[in-house]
């Protein structure tokens, strides 16, 4: 953590921070063995009397990729983590105040989610219909670095809010869940060095703005250059930059995505990995507008478990954005793949990581 001027001592600022993560009880205490590091709650799909339904994203996306594990016989309900809600000191460890009351205003939210109507609803309704679920998911990606570090994997069937920063929303993320995961990981499981891998369509501009000077966090980012956000700035602190034309098929992004990870690996040697796994990649998206196959999804996603395995790096998986119907399908086929190949093991034992060589918690936690 940043010190004060010439003392040595953590400002009053990161002091609170710091105070706010060890009260906070996101990190739950109960983490039974028998219960795989695989992150959910219904409460993560949204239902809000069909407004929902004028933003391309597939709100019931996270419910069906739980649906498709159970029915494949890969892992039932009883053996998935729920986790709590992030509170709002939680989300002051990286959000300002001013921020969050702004989410107070239905215009404000209307305006980050991206549909006009919200605007419209009282805010009591837009909080239970529409942040609660993000504030849920939220807590299962700060909880999913936990079980990251202990399990040598996890994966959260929601998060990914890569376009929300500490002080800005956007892109349908109104909280910065990958920076609040990140500063969680360094505090309550004593490390000091983590890598984004954020493929994702799009360019994940809140994260890189949280961690733009942070000598801690490596960011790799591969997205399509000519879509949303546009944000120039963000990208000076990007780490490594892969730039991508719409239009780029399976091959093309495969070959990219080797020549990135063997760059990463030389250049950084992380003991976390936040993988930003959006499906809005797929042929087909209306976002994303990149031409990637399912199979080359699930291709992507085991080159990156791979390259986590290969050098027994704990990685946490997010699912992050996907506007097809067909989103929710692949990403459970990818999942039930890293099962097939044993780069996951939904059984009580972890497939990679060995017991001494990842870092310890904080004591007590």
């Amino acid at each position: 953590m940043a010190a004060a001027s010439g003392s040595g001592a953590p400002s009053a600022v990161e002091a609170l921070r710091l105070r706010r993560i060890l009260c906070s009880r996101l990190y739950l205490d109960d983490i039974p063995s028998s219960k795989a590091p695989v992150v959910y709650s219904p409460a993560y799909d949204i239902s809000f009397n069909g407004i929902e339904k004028q933003h391309p994203f597939d709100s019931a996306k996270w419910g069906r990729v739980r649906s498709f594990l159970e029915d494949a016989g890969l892992l039932q309900s009883d053996r998935i983590f729920e986790p709590l809600e992030v509170s709002e000191d939680d989300l002051l460890v990286v959000h300002s105040e001013s921020y969050l009351n702004s989410l107070k205003s239905s215009e404000k939210v209307a305006r980050i989610v991206e549909v006009p109507a919200v605007a419209l609803l009282p805010n009591l309704l837009v909080q239970q219909k529409l942040l609660y679920p993000f504030r849920k998911q939220v807590g299962g990606s700060v909880l999913s670095a936990k079980l990251a570090i202990e399990r040598g994997w996890a994966i959260n069937i929601g998060g990914g809010f890569h376009h929300c920063s500490a002080e800005e929303g956007g892109g349908f993320c109104a909280y910065a869940d990958i920076s609040l995961c990140i500063h969680f990981a360094f505090i309550r499981l004593n490390i000091s060095r983590v890598m984004i891998i954020d493929l994702d369509a799009h360019q994940g501009n809140g994260h890189e703005k949280d961690f733009g000077s942070d000598g801690r966090v490596y960011i790799l980012d591969m997205y399509n250059s000519g879509i949303y956000p546009f944000d120039h700035v963000a990208k000076k602190y990007i780490d490594q930059k892969v730039e991508l034309d719409s239009g780029t098929k399976t091959e093309d992004y495969l070959e990219n995505l080797d020549k990135a990870l063997k760059v990463a690996k030389g250049r950084f040697k992380p003991q976390l990995i936040v993988y930003n796994a959006g499906t809005d990649i797929l042929d087909g998206d209306p976002l994303g507008r990149l031409k990637v196959t399912p199979e080359g999804v699930a291709i992507r996603d085991e080159k990156v478990f791979g390259f986590a395995k290969d050098q027994n790096i704990p990685l946490l998986m997010l699912t992050s954005g996907g506007y097809t119907k067909s989103s929710a399908r692949v990403i459970a086929d990818s999942i039930i793949n890293l099962s097939k190949k044993n780069l996951i093991d939904t059984g009580e034992k972890s497939p990679w990581i060995v017991a001494e060589s990842y870092p310890g918690q904080v004591s007590g936690m």
